[in-house]
């Protein structure tokens, strides 16, 4: 496994969601966020004290986008021979085996990428040894 490229530092400039106005206070409110629109809305007319909209000034920096705390960025694997698209970016990228791979393929898998040095981001899932 090859460490991933210098990079500058990963800032997220906000963790907490964006929670839709009003989704706390009533149950059939979802708290996915949608933009208010009323005439007379305080959170829309960004009044003191009320919930943040979100707006492009929250984006993370473009260099360190979809990155993770290593460095390097998921790339989905369905089989051993997506493993070798990532043999010469193996310091940006970091393979993500999907979730509906079967065991034995998840060990090919997980063979290739030992062998191409590429780090494996799942490389625990359903391959454990319990009888």
């Amino acid at each position: 496994m090859v460490a991933a490229k210098k990079h500058v530092p990963i800032v997220k400039k906000r963790t907490k969601k964006f929670n839709r106005h009003q989704s706390d206070a009533y149950k059939c409110v979802p708290s996915a966020w949608r933009k208010p629109k009323g005439i007379d809305n305080r959170v829309r007319r960004r009044f003191k004290g009320q919930a943040a909209m979100p707006s492009i000034g929250y984006g993370s920096n473009r260099k360190t986008r979809h990155m993770m705390p290593s460095g390097h960025k998921a790339f989905l694997v369905q089989n051993p021979n997506d493993v070798e698209l990532l043999l010469m970016h193996n310091r940006t990228f970091a393979a993500e085996i999907g979730h509906a791979v079967s065991s034995r393929k998840r060990i090919e898998i997980i063979a290739k990428a030992k062998a191409l040095g590429v780090k494996v981001t799942n490389p625990k899932g359903r391959v454990s040894t319990d009888a």
